[in-house]
């Protein structure tokens, strides 16, 4: 455990006990938001050995703590006021990161070398990987791990995942694709190079099924290297025979191949879906 981890463990412990007043608490509690800012600690990620999420807890206790020993401060930016008890990023040209106006990002997020944002929003603890493009009026919401070259699509929604601390966050994965309007939520997963098409929602409630055998593959994990649709399946209750929501694997990929977008919407032309 480092010190920091000992630390931030050591106030969640006397959490009901601290306030805006607590100096020394908030001191310590910033320095961990500062490294989660510059990238140097995350709130979860994936163990290559186990394949599993590894959630963070002391570092979204972190953040926890931060509402609590902040108090609200009024912002004017020309016309607009706005009140929070966070600070927005700075610093986008230093870091290597293209940020269009409309676009922001919570202080205690971390942006890579090469991340474009359009107008949209990115929260306190989420990650967003090198060469991601999050694009116009997507949402990362907190504590999201989203990996390097993916693609956030216009309107899409990754789900934040704040409380309680030990619960996974929504976790994508390298060289994924995210179509129009996709909400992803409640810690879910899509795997490497997998492709949402526009509108799927995926959440640990959604089966995800594969088309060619009907077999249910997970529940909100869509696999790596596969091409995803929204779909539903029928369910018979008392009251009737009810179509409820699931996600399709319609096609495998190969492994390691970037997508070509033509070549995608010819494969979702075919199943009626756009991406």
């Amino acid at each position: 455990m480092t010190d920091h981890e000992a630390t931030i463990d050591d106030l969640w412990s006397r959490a009901a006990s601290l306030g805006p007043g607590d100096a020394d608490a908030l001191s310590a509690v910033t320095e961990v938001i500062d490294l989660l800012d510059r990238g140097d600690v995350r709130v979860a990620e994936v163990d290559d050995a186990t394949d599993a999420v590894v959630v963070h807890e002391w570092a979204k206790r972190a953040i926890l703590l931060l509402f609590r020993l902040r108090a609200i401060e009024t912002v004017e930016v020309g016309p607009f006021e706005f009140a929070d008890k966070l600070p927005l990023k700075r610093g986008f040209e230093a870091a290597g990161v293209r940020v269009v106006p409309g676009a922001s990002a919570r202080w205690g997020s971390y942006l890579a070398p090469g991340v474009i944002c359009m107008p949209s929003y990115v929260n306190i603890g989420a990650r967003v990987g090198s060469g991601t493009m999050v694009d116009t009026w997507a949402t990362v919401g907190s504590c999201a791990q989203i990996g390097e070259r993916v693609h956030l699509s216009g309107g899409v929604g990754i789900g934040g995942v704040l409380e309680p601390p030990q619960a996974a966050p929504v976790v994508v994965e390298d060289d994924a694709f995210i179509g129009s309007r996709c909400m992803v939520t409640e810690g879910a997963r899509v795997g490497r190079g997998a492709v949402l098409g526009a509108g799927v929602i995926l959440n640990p409630s959604i089966p995800v099924i594969d088309a060619e055998t009907g077999e249910e593959l997970s529940r909100g994990h869509v696999p790596p290297w596969c091409v995803a649709v929204q779909a539903s399946r029928p369910r018979t209750f008392p009251g009737g025979e009810f179509h409820l929501p699931c996600v399709l694997v319609i096609k495998r990929l190969e492994e390691g191949k970037r997508h070509d977008k033509a070549h995608l919407n010819d494969v979702l032309r075919q199943h009626g879906i756009a991406t």
